[in-house]
């Protein structure tokens, strides 16, 4: 069974750059067990896989998709001071100094989703092992994987940020702004991420709960949070960075009140999300083609 799986993952891979449509379609029936409907897309996975056909193309996608590049975005928006400090930028992994770097750090390449390296304690880290590492992510062309044009004409690096934790040594609250058309709809909200057992909460733009499946099950847990400290911030910020998207999702993270830019995300799961289920009819009826 896993090398049918296998078979079939590079057959798709190798598909997306001859039949991006093909390896899209097949993508979706394989999670789904239903047709794509591109010619009317309905819900929200399908107008993400409409959009990587019909705008994912150009040279703005490009841009803000490269974790490096979109510095430079964010920075045109006037919204510089919630970057990330950056201690490097590198071809490849053999330019890295490793004992010019602090103890901790947080390390990715810029071309895609998952290539995160996370080193909270530097005299532990297996450098050989971190490099191969990074060499393989550097070779993967992550477009191709489910048909994300986005991240097709990046030019590829290494980058290595400030290492971000709370005052308990774990990942700060991250929020997601789901933007349509310009404007902030919705957030996800994910908690208690350090400890290996993440909630997930959708909220409107004035902190009431979503109907989602998962949002209202925590809410009959009584486990609602409170709209935390810093968050009419971040609103604001994610509308000054949707502006040029008929759809973006702008990811902060939330510490002690600072906003702290994660990325810019135009194809969330790749447009393959089976959680979303509500969801994915709520949002996809935001979303304006």
């Amino acid at each position: 069974m896993k090398m049918i799986k296998h078979t079939v993952k590079s057959a798709l891979k190798f598909s997306a750059n001859i039949s991006p449509e093909f390896s899209a379609k097949a993508h979706y029936y394989i999670k789904f067990k239903k047709k794509l409907n591109l010619r009317n897309p309905t819900n929200f996975n399908e107008k993400i896989q409409w959009l990587k056909f019909n705008e994912y193309k150009g040279d703005i996608y490009t841009l803000c998709a490269d974790k490096y590049k979109v510095r430079e975005y964010i920075i045109s928006k006037g919204c510089g001071e919630i970057l990330n400090e950056l201690y490097g930028v590198y071809d490849n992994p053999q330019a890295i100094d490793y004992d010019a770097l602090p103890e901790k750090f947080a390390m990715k390449c810029n071309h895609g989703a998952g290539y995160n390296i996370i080193c909270d304690n530097k005299s532990s880290l297996d450098v050989e092992k971190t490099n191969k590492k990074l060499n393989e992510w550097l070779k993967q062309d992550f477009s191709s994987h489910f048909v994300e044009p986005q991240y097709k004409k990046i030019e590829r690096k290494i980058l290595c940020e400030k290492f971000i934790e709370n005052e308990s040594g774990g990942f700060p609250d991250d929020y997601k702004f789901y933007c349509f058309n310009g404007k902030p709809y919705a957030v996800m909200v994910c908690i208690g991420r350090e400890k290996g057992t993440p909630k997930f909460y959708y909220f409107d733009m004035d902190w009431n709960p979503l109907p989602f499946e998962d949002t209202i099950e925590l809410i009959n847990d009584n486990q609602l949070p409170e709209m935390p400290e810093g968050f009419h911030k971040m609103k604001e910020y994610a509308f000054k960075l949707a502006t040029d998207f008929k759809f973006v999702r702008a990811d902060f993270y939330l510490l002690n009140g600072q906003v702290i830019f994660g990325e810019l995300t135009f194809t969330p799961s790749a447009g393959l999300d089976v959680t979303l289920q509500e969801a994915d009819v709520i949002l996809g009826g935001q979303l304006k083609l």
